[in-house]
């Protein structure tokens, strides 16, 4: 069916999932609807004139960022005691609201990191290793279907959310640009998909 509109299960949700600061997981489910009517919306407009969906256009990584800001954005709107870290590429992305003065903070113990992948599992690159909650949405986008027209909409099939600490990353080899990243080694994998929150 072209150009259709995805909808988040709520059947899918884990019910004993652990979740700091008052989450709910309502405030899931609202965040990742509001990413889905979003895609739906633009896409729409993409497609009404010619041009191909977001799907097509961004590059996986640029469009990593932009479903993680957004997440990030539409939790802020839905969760009871979080809000958006006003500092540019600070950490964590969302900061519990009143702890630091104008919700501001470069480098911050208090909130939820929030990352987007199309990792199966949930393994993300991140900029250091550190004490934190880590948030941790994985997507499919259809790329393969032919016509372009017929396919399907980019979905959420796993979400995870857990408390990981230093010890639970592995230090990555420096890139060609001296850009040192850290990924969860096997256990601290292993944490982060004890807790999942949600699974299609």
């Amino acid at each position: 069916m072209p150009h259709s509109r995805n909808i988040v299960d709520p059947e899918k949700f884990n019910p004993d999932a652990q979740l700091p600061y008052a989450l709910r997981v309502l405030d899931f489910q609202a965040a990742m609807q509001d990413i889905y009517d979003l895609f739906y919306d633009l896409n729409g407009l993409l497609l009404d004139r010619g041009l191909q969906r977001l799907d097509e256009l961004l590059r996986p990584a640029a469009m990593s960022g932009i479903i993680s800001d957004l997440l990030t954005a539409s939790l802020a709107q839905h969760a009871r005691s979080l809000t958006t870290n006003q500092y540019f590429n600070g950490h964590p992305d969302l900061v519990v609201a009143g702890v630091y003065p104008n919700d501001t903070v470069k480098a911050g113990s208090e909130g939820v990191e929030v990352k987007s992948t199309r990792k199966a599992g949930g393994a993300v690159d991140t900029h250091g290793a550190r004490d934190q909650w880590m948030c941790v949405f994985v997507y499919r986008v259809d790329n393969r279907t032919e016509p372009v027209r017929d396919r399907s909409p980019m979905a959420f099939t796993e979400v995870y959310l857990a408390h990981v600490t230093v010890d639970d990353f592995r230090r990555n080899p420096r890139s060609t640009l001296g850009t040192r990243t850290a990924t969860l080694h096997r256990e601290g994998i292993k944490k982060l998909r004890g807790n999942w929150v949600y699974k299609l």
